[in-house]
């Protein structure tokens, strides 16, 4: 049900900042320019001609909506739909795009989800590691790509409209498993390009985090735990096999009974590879 997406969440809650959200924007293409006038993304912040400083690179792991908001009104307190310049635009990733925009469509009461997968449009022949929003229009679900400006857009050269991304320009994690496992994609295209990191247990750890997000818990991309594979690790195919076809609808039952096995189940804390510790979520 459509309701499981409508009221806020653990990461997407905006706090004692939910009275800002009142009267912006609830179309995706408003809510994405909105996103865009905050956040920048960590890896294109030189097409902008912004230098990050180690502290505001490390904002990439502020989990929340309302910790991502303490540091936008910390540096510029004016209403959230004035867009800042890029240099005063808080760092972060696909992730912290969609989890805000998240945000943005339930403050609005429009049924939202982030999305954990693949982007078949940053480089050829690639399905690179990518978030987006999904937003349910009141006749059916579509992907939004709130990371993608005009900027980005005409430096990767996209033709498609970003508040309704095909499904077949964004793989959802388990769609990218079944492809995988069907024969039809090879695994090995399916990573980071940046870190030179792909294969089927890069697959499995992003089915974790999606199913993860549909729950309501949008963990950071690099959070570690349970039975999330290393490169070196045998992957548990049937047990991705089966999570795959829970996230596909996805039915939420499946998918919570998943997450209650001790292998998946979402715990307190989980590995930040980037501090190199555990954390907790909350």
């Amino acid at each position: 049900m459509v309701t499981d997406w409508v009221e806020p969440g653990v990461m997407t809650a905006a706090g004692k900042y939910a009275g800002l959200l009142d009267g912006l924007p609830a179309d995706p293409a408003g809510i994405a320019r909105v996103v865009q006038g905050l956040l920048i993304h960590e890896f294109w912040v030189d097409a902008y001609g912004v230098t990050l400083a180690e502290p505001d690179r490390d904002r990439v792991n502020l989990r929340k909506v309302e910790q991502v908001l303490d540091a936008v009104l910390g540096r510029d307190d004016r209403p959230l739909d004035v867009p800042r310049a890029p240099e005063q635009r808080i760092a972060t990733n696909c992730r912290g795009f969609s989890v805000m925009s998240v945000a943005l469509f339930r403050a609005r009461g429009v049924p939202a989800r982030a999305r954990c997968g693949f982007g078949t449009y940053f480089k050829p022949g690639w399905y690179e590691d990518h978030w987006v929003a999904e937003y349910h229009d009141g006749d059916r679900w579509k992907l939004l790509d709130a990371q993608v400006d005009e900027l980005q857009r005409e430096q990767i050269g996209l033709s498609f409209d970003l508040t309704d991304v095909p499904r077949d320009e964004f793989v959802i994690a388990g769609d990218a498993w079944t492809r995988t496992r069907g024969g039809r994609a090879d695994p090995d295209r399916f990573g980071l390009t940046t870190i030179n990191e792909a294969g089927a247990w890069w697959i499995a750890a992003n089915l974790m985090r999606d199913a993860a997000a549909l729950d309501n818990v949008e963990v950071l991309p690099w959070d570690l735990w349970g039975a999330m594979p290393e490169p070196e690790d045998t992957v548990d195919v049937a047990l991705f096999d089966e999570l795959a076809a829970a996230t596909a609808g996805p039915s939420m039952p499946d998918v919570r009974r998943l997450l209650g096995d001790e292998r998946l189940r979402i715990p307190g804390e989980v590995f930040n590879v980037q501090h190199g510790r555990k954390e907790a979520l909350v």
